[in-house]
């Protein structure tokens, strides 16, 4: 079984190709499962020694570009017989360039030849915002907890401004998305972020693509839920210090105050993020940090076989980390329903419903937080 996601990115479509991946691994299959993440920016045919057969992989030691015709990819996909877990992002598509006629013939293979799922936001303004922090981040995801640290110390101690125009651009490219999967796709499921994301598991599980085999589900193969291993994988780098205002039931203010510096976020250093965590969030790492590694290290070894190009990626930033990292956040919200009005598109927000969002995503993310506006 061949699985494609279509994406516009930021809507969880890398850790949903990648965890496909390993739960397929989990399974038993007549061919190998190999991820080959994005399809349109350069894969490669080699020998396996892992898997005795020619497969497909990305480029090594070289750059990954569109060095490859539309016709050229789907030759190499109908080359090798092993399953392929990968994902096509629109982005991609509009810059390649390629004509109408060239990736007609190109999707009728993928409708073909692969079980489709559209990755989609039904919060399009987190959407757009994820969208404008990469910009300053240059970083689409991180597997790390070094490289996310790395990356976001200096974003989360100096804050960003968006501009409004970038966030409009975004925002129109998620409507394009839309209509190229309708005019384009048979889409078999669809994966709507804040619903099928708490219950990843669940959702991967129902896919029909396991062959009829029993679900194996990663308790009962690494002795730890998902959630808690992901939630592992979210507080070990947690650099926001946000953790220790929810010690000993302390009130979470949800607004950037100068005045008050513990109410905004205060970027911590690698080193020092476990004491930067409330004793709660401590004492879960604590519990389960052993069976963290375990999987990490399954996982790593997944990535040295090349049946999956990274490791599964960390969770970057709550909507309140947002809010508070984003200066000018207020501003984006108004340019935001401004946005949904006039296209009717998206859903249009107050500060009650944002902060009601906010409430229950920390409560997901830390050990029983208590917040209050």
């Amino acid at each position: 079984m061949n699985v494609l996601i279509l994406t516009p990115d930021r809507v969880g479509s890398t850790l949903l190709q990648r965890l496909i991946t390993v739960y397929m691994n989990l399974h038993e299959y007549d061919r190998p499962v190999i991820n080959l993440h994005e399809l349109t920016n350069g894969l490669i045919k080699y020998y396996s020694e892992d898997f005795g057969q020619e497969v497909l992989g990305k480029p090594n030691g070289r750059a990954w570009g569109y060095f490859q015709t539309l016709e050229e990819i789907t030759d190499l996909l109908h080359s090798v017989p092993h399953y392929k877990t990968s994902r096509l992002a629109h982005y991609h598509i509009k810059n390649r360039q390629d004509t109408m006629a060239e990736q007609v013939p190109f999707y009728q293979y993928l409708n073909d030849n692969f079980f489709i799922i559209s990755a989609q936001r039904r919060n399009l303004l987190e959407h757009g915002l994820s969208w404008c922090i990469q910009t300053h981040s240059k970083r689409l995801n991180v597997y790390s907890h070094a490289e996310k640290v790395a990356t976001f110390y200096d974003i989360y101690q100096n804050r960003i401004t968006v501009e409004p125009a970038a966030l409009i651009r975004y925002l129109d490219q998620y409507r394009e998305y839309l209509a190229w999967i309708d005019n384009h796709f048979h889409v078999s499921s669809y994966f709507h972020y804040e619903r099928h994301l708490p219950q990843i598991e669940k959702y991967i599980l129902s896919l029909p693509i396991f062959n009829g085999q029993a679900p194996r589900s990663f308790k009962s193969t690494f002795d730890i839920e998902f959630q808690d291993w992901n939630l592992c994988h979210y507080l070990g780098s947690d650099l926001s210090g946000l953790s220790t205002q929810l010690e000993h039931g302390k009130d979470l203010q949800l607004e950037y105050s100068a005045q008050h510096p513990t109410t905004a976020l205060a970027p911590t250093k690698h080193n020092a993020i476990a004491n930067s965590l409330s004793r709660a969030d401590q004492e879960f790492l604590l519990a389960h940090g052993a069976q963290y590694r375990v999987v990490a290290d399954a996982i790593d070894q997944l990535v040295s076989k090349k049946v999956l190009v990274t490791s599964v990626p960390i969770k970057l930033q709550t909507l309140l980390e947002k809010k508070l990292l984003i200066l000018n956040y207020d501003e984006c919200v108004g340019v935001y329903n401004e946005w949904a009005v006039k296209h009717r598109t998206g859903t249009v927000y107050n500060d009650e419903m944002l902060t009601a969002s906010m409430h229950r995503e920390i409560a997901s993310w830390h050990s029983q937080p208590k917040l209050t506006e």
